[in-house]
């Protein structure tokens, strides 16, 4: 399996000119949306708000971790001499000068034939060069060695006198050294990393309480249709329910957004008009599905072709025609006084899914900071019964299954095969300029998952 760097995406440029009647290559229609799209400003956020984001400067530790040297057993901090051949027979028999808990500020120390009571992450007291596994002992008890559930139990809290060591031990043995884990000044976490519960426990660890990240771009999703039907409730003839608004608003908080779903809305243009610009207190990108290519209800392009007409300078909506399968009507543009960005995808379920891997998602990843906005690629070997057939002239991405550097097509070509849509896990590429691609050949395919 090889990787591939490049986008998942066309790169001849289908068609020349400009105007309603250009037909935009999958790349230049890209290139247009994450042109007009910039990262985020940055915020100082609270540990767990900050879940998700992306930071944004290094971070450098400012204490070592461990900060001391500690145990890593409950046992007896002891000196190395003082076990040394130590048996069942011959039990290494040590003064029990107190207990190291942890946390404890104060430890005791301890010298020669005497040994210290002491916790898991509690520090190695003064004296002490090793420590010694409660199991390896009579744990105070003058009962032979500990196991199993007395183990846990060492002699009760403040009783101290002997303990019979069973076994020797090596310098430092079940000690957790300072600086083990990372040392002060080491570069903890480098800028532009997501901030997953590792990264966040990491940062609790050496005592940031804040950080600074890009947010997590918020995302309103909306559909339109008069045939759309929330799911629960019935369906009257001529409708169908709204499954788009539910994979794209799921599709972008996969991506890393925040995503707001609005419910379908009607084919009412000023409904419409009024509904996006009451969300856009809460967008920093907005996505609406359906109503974008050349019908007589085709509401999206009729509310907002002429926004800049009526808004600030630069905004608007351009509708445009695209080189590709599914998804040939697109809309971008931006809407609003902040100019936020607004793609329109297709209403078929498959169209708008594969437009949004295309398009959107690699927006909110450029709107996050992240530096690699594009879904990994891979060439991999057809698994297919038949040649797959493309029409010419257009980029067709076919939903798949890979494994083990092959992939298998799901489904047919149509836009509204939602069920195979569920089992895809992979977009299979057929390039503009090839018609038909035989089984056992090499093709381009889009990881999802």
């Amino acid at each position: 399996m090889s990787s591939s760097a490049h986008r998942a995406t066309g790169h001849d440029h289908a068609g020349t000119g400009s105007g309603p009647d250009r037909l935009w290559s999958v790349q230049d229609h890209l290139d247009d949306v994450l042109a007009a799209v910039r990262p985020l400003d940055p915020i100082e956020l609270n540990l767990l708000d900050a879940q998700g984001c992306v930071l944004v400067d290094d971070v450098t530790v400012p204490l070592s971790l461990p900060p001391f040297d500690n145990s890593s057993m409950d046992g007896y901090a002891v000196r190395v001499t003082d076990v040394a051949g130590a048996s069942e027979e011959f039990p290494a028999v040590l003064e029990v000068v107190g207990d190291v808990a942890a946390g404890q500020a104060d430890p005791v120390a301890v010298g020669p034939g005497q040994a210290a009571r002491i916790m898991t992450g509690a520090p190695l007291p003064p004296g002490a060069e090793t420590v010694v596994p409660v199991e390896w002992t009579d744990g105070g008890l003058g009962e032979g060695p500990v196991s199993g559930m007395r183990a846990r139990s060492l002699a009760p809290e403040g009783a101290l006198g002997q303990v019979h060591v069973y076994r020797p031990a090596e310098a430092r043995a079940h000690v957790r050294a300072k600086g083990s884990d990372v040392r002060a000044g080491d570069r903890a976490l480098e800028a532009g990393t997501v901030l997953g519960p590792p990264q966040i426990g990491l940062l609790a660890a050496i005592g940031r309480g804040t950080v600074r990240v890009r947010p997590r771009p918020r995302v309103v999703v909306l559909s339109t249709g008069s045939e759309l039907v929330q799911p629960d409730e019935q369906l009257a003839a001529g409708q169908i329910y709204d499954s788009n608004s539910f994979a794209l608003t799921a599709a972008a908080r996969d991506a890393g957004a925040i995503a707001y779903r609005v419910g379908a809305v009607a084919d009412d243009a000023e409904n419409l008009r009024a509904t996006i610009e009451d969300q856009l207190v809460r967008a920093d990108l907005m996505v609406t599905t359906g109503g974008v290519s050349v019908g007589a209800y085709d509401v999206v392009k009729e509310a907002l072709a002429h926004v800049g007409d009526e808004d600030e300078a630069g905004s608007g909506v351009d509708f445009r025609k695209l080189a590709m399968q599914p998804g040939k009507p697109q809309g971008f543009g931006s809407i609003g006084p902040e100019h936020t960005p607004l793609l329109a995808l297709p209403g078929n379920p498959v169209s708008s899914y594969v437009s949004f891997e295309l398009f959107v998602r690699p927006a909110i990843r450029t709107l996050m900071g992240l530096p690699d906005v594009h879904r990994p690629t891979v060439t991999a070997t057809l698994d297919a019964d038949k040649a797959l057939t493309s029409p010419k002239g257009r980029r067709q991405f076919l939903r798949g299954t890979y494994a083990d550097g092959s992939v298998a097509p799901v489904g047919g070509s149509g836009s509204h095969l939602v069920a195979a849509l569920a089992h895809a896990d992979a977009l299979i590429v057929v390039p503009e300029d090839t018609e038909s691609v035989e089984p056992g050949a090499e093709v381009e395919v889009v990881l999802l998952g």
